[in-house]
């Protein structure tokens, strides 16, 4: 009895020690990538509460007391951290400044502010926008692009609309950066970047990422009803038109570009939780598993024959790209 005994304590220090060292942990970085003024302070104050934790369990006892006291504490800090607001109103980089937005009377859309960047590398660009007005009726195709940057498990996703007529309309879910600011991915779960919708030209979101910062893109056609496909866009076009007034933040775990895909797709699917949903460089075998990507060929096939680089790269800024990166990829047709 005595050595369970001995080895129950030995397990209960053990969380007990974990625990306080994971939201010590967040806490100093909860602190540290916060919206205190100066760089000296938010070190400060991130140092702070560690030693600050140390302190208390060194010298208070018994230390079910100072247990108490470091969960008032860190409480606090969790509840301050929650109120810290997004907000509309920054020095934006010019590639986010402008926020689309949409127009719907029954079956029509405008969408406003469709973002078309004419790029001469990934940072010297033209900002350009135009708006176009179509017909919901005319909707017939939903693609998924897959992009890769590094490592194989985490992917950027963006999902495009196909209208009558070869025209198509790709929605980008990103971080909105201010002037100088670059994104990390630590930074991204400790409200950092509020998220934005950028609903765009296939040339600019698409050729951004193949041409010129030589990300690895994967072009697959979604087979998904023509109702849901429109109750989907609906719920995109909400959401959209919801942030011009009310910022929310990015947070790389919980509300990201795929994370928030998901919560449209929700709805008016039957998705599962999957843990490809958050490591997503694996969600095309999610959507393979499910059947809702083409199955012609094995997983690997397909994703060699959806590789689009190259031949996005060949057709360059022609009206026609979004049409001719789709040519001959397995289950699409180029419409």
């Amino acid at each position: 009895m005595k050595a369970i005994g001995r080895l129950a304590r030995i397990f209960g220090y053990t969380g007990f020690g974990l625990f306080v060292l994971v939201t010590a942990g967040w806490a100093v970085l909860a602190i540290y990538y916060s919206n205190l003024s100066g760089a000296g302070l938010r070190t400060g104050a991130a140092a702070a509460f560690p030693l600050g934790a140390v302190v208390l369990f060194a010298f208070l006892r018994p230390w079910r007391r100072a247990l108490i006291v470091y969960l008032v504490a860190f409480t606090a800090l969790v509840a301050w951290w929650l109120t810290i607001p997004p907000s509309n109103n920054r020095d934006w980089q010019p590639d986010v400044v402008l926020l689309p937005y949409a127009e719907i009377q029954g079956d029509r859309v405008t969408f406003r502010n469709i973002r078309n960047i004419e790029y001469r590398s990934e940072t010297d660009y033209t900002v350009r926008h135009y708006d176009k007005t179509l017909d919901l009726t005319t909707l017939r195709t939903l693609d998924l692009f897959l992009i890769y940057w590094g490592s194989p498990a985490i992917a950027h996703t963006i999902m495009s609309f196909g209208f009558e007529g070869g025209q198509y309309v790709a929605i980008s879910i990103e971080t909105r950066k201010e002037k100088g600011e670059d994104y990390s991915a630590i930074k991204g779960f400790f409200k950092q970047y509020e998220i934005t919708y950028v609903v765009a030209d296939e040339r600019d979101v698409v050729r951004l990422r193949t041409s010129y910062r030589g990300e690895d893109v994967y072009l697959y056609r979604l087979k998904v009803g023509p109702e849901r496909m429109r109750d989907f866009l609906l719920n995109y076009l909400q959401y959209v038109n919801w942030l011009r007034d009310h910022p929310e933040w990015y947070n790389a775990f919980s509300h990201n570009c795929t994370t928030a895909v998901r919560g449209h797709a929700q709805p008016h699917a039957r998705t599962l939780p999957d843990w490809r949903i958050l490591l997503n460089g694996y969600v095309d075998e999610l959507l393979y598993e499910q059947g809702l990507i083409d199955r012609s060929l094995p997983l690997p096939a397909l994703k060699a024959k959806s590789y689009i680089n190259p031949k996005a790269k060949a057709i360059g800024d022609d009206p026609a790209f979004s049409t001719k990166i789709r040519e001959g990829l397995p289950g699409m047709s180029a419409r």
